[in-house]
């Protein structure tokens, strides 16, 4: 089975969130299903830059004018396989992230920019590469939104037009742009409509995906059944219960390869679920190296995190106080909202020794974070799915959530019940206010007052399995079913 997968992220190459954790994860455990999955990725700098044995495939124009190039080559890390590389330095090849300036300002032409990405993997799904031809596009998140569109628009022209699964990885964040775009991109006029690409007047890449795609998932089951409501729906819900046959939650995973405290070459010790004491050097460690104090009777906690009110961090900086009580620590490592950053940065100005701030994002050190903490925070107001809480239970790292969404797939809380069977993992409240946050910081102190409670928790935790091959079975699956 043929498949293609487009994206804006894959990790190492380029990765502001999970997407390109995701993106970077999922094709190796298709493979071993047998998948032949290739890949189709923006031409960043890294990318360019890395591709190798780089063959000039086709030149493409653009519905709106311009031409792009696309290049078939090997990817170190992806080998065995070709990738498709979309050569426009004029569109890619600027300092930032993907979406935005160094300064955080969004690239004022991102709508053309992933129309061209989604206009390619169209024309890959039309067999633009003679010598192989995808049955199916996977296309994640609204950057490739337009892709099932630019697909469902051809069938009509040609009987071997690839089918298209959509992969939601964040509702919120939809791709939004002035109806006056819509006559460039090279969709027929009457696609611009409530049942089609048009979203209150704008051009929505995420509705458009939503509407034309064959299958859509989620990145959780809870996630999946959220956003069919009112309350986490972003204004799509109507449409998404419409189409609720064709809605799948399949969870992440993540990489055993990568996140395994034991083979860890980040951390200054391993350890693994039947001998912890290297968690004991790793705290101690994470302590040294941020000039916090040196004490391992208290719980140490960590953020790895975009620091914005989605996630919850806002409830992080109001119960500051109710965190630190017993000689707790926090350690802070992301970016963000201004008035976060600064909120956090005077935390770790007043108190040097229990609080430290560390902006930026930086893998090494989010993975001695994962293995310092004892408690790893993901208080968040919604998650799709979440990958923070999974690296935590492979670490032994008890996360701390709320019962939201993919949070609330992968924690059991430490209730008395789940602690008898031993089926608790972590830590989990409800409501997203203050009291119910403070409360679960209590909690955490009582289990953190009984070592060996503590202990039987953490060796659960770690003990779960969040790998790739259920996903990969899950997608190779749907991409039979939208074949039929």
């Amino acid at each position: 089975m043929r498949v293609l997968q487009v994206s804006a992220e894959l990790v190492p190459y380029a990765k502001t969130g999970g997407l390109g954790d995701v993106t970077g994860a999922l094709p190796d455990a298709l493979r071993a299903l047998d998948v032949d999955l290739r890949l189709l990725v923006p031409g960043y700098p890294a990318v360019c830059e890395a591709l190798q044995q780089a063959v000039p495939l086709r030149t493409l124009s653009l519905p709106w004018g311009g031409s792009v190039r696309l290049l078939r080559g090997q990817l170190p890390g992806f080998e065995g396989r070709p990738s498709y590389v979309l050569e426009a330095p004029a569109l890619f090849h600027r300092p930032g992230t993907p979406y935005a300036n160094p300064d955080g300002t969004l690239f004022p032409d991102n709508f053309w920019r992933f129309a061209a990405l989604s206009y390619a993997a169209a024309q890959l799904g039309l067999g633009w590469d003679g010598a192989w031809w995808p049955a199916v596009v996977h296309a994640h998140d609204w950057h490739t939104g337009l892709t099932p569109a630019y697909l469902t628009h051809a069938r009509g022209q040609s009987l071997g037009t690839a089918r298209s699964v959509f992969t939601v990885h964040n509702l919120a964040y939809q791709g939004l742009f002035p109806a006056e775009v819509y006559p460039q991109l090279g969709l027929p006029p009457d696609g611009f409509a409530m049942e089609g690409v048009e979203f209150h007047g704008q051009v929505g890449f995420m509705k458009a995906a939503l509407h034309h795609a064959d299958a859509i998932t989620t990145v959780s089951p809870t996630y999946a059944k959220e956003i069919q409501t009112p309350a986490w729906g972003c204004g799509l819900d109507g449409l998404l219960r419409r189409r609720a046959a064709q809605v799948h939650g399949v969870l992440n995973g993540v990489d055993p390869r990568v996140w395994r405290p034991a083979s860890d070459p980040h951390l200054a010790c391993g350890y693994t679920v039947d001998d912890l004491a290297g968690k004991t050097v790793c705290k101690t460690d994470l302590q040294r190296s941020l000039g916090l104090s040196m004490q391992t009777d208290a719980p140490l906690y960590g953020v790895v995190s975009r620091l914005v009110s989605q996630k919850g961090m806002d409830l992080v900086l109001a119960g500051l106080d109710a965190l630190l009580v017993g000689g707790a620590q926090l350690v802070v490592l992301g970016q963000g909202d201004a008035t976060l950053e600064a909120g956090f940065e005077a935390a770790a100005q007043a108190h040097p020794a229990r609080v430290a701030l560390m902006r930026g994002m930086d893998e090494g050190l989010a993975h001695r974070v994962m293995a310092g903490a004892d408690v790893v925070l993901v208080p968040s107001l919604f998650e799709p799915c979440g990958l923070t809480q999974m690296y935590a239970l492979a670490y032994g790292s008890l996360p701390l959530v709320r019962r939201v969404g993919g949070l609330a797939d992968t924690v059991a809380d430490c209730s008395l019940e789940n602690l008898v069977d031993a089926r608790a993992t972590g830590i989990v409240f409800e409501r997203f206010d203050l009291v119910d946050y403070t409360q679960a910081l209590r909690r955490v102190r009582t289990l953190w007052s009984d070592p060996a409670a503590w202990r039987r928790v953490q060796q659960v935790a770690m003990a779960q399995r969040h790998g790739w091959d259920l996903a990969a079975q899950a997608y190779a699956a749907l991409y039979r079913s939208v074949l039929q």
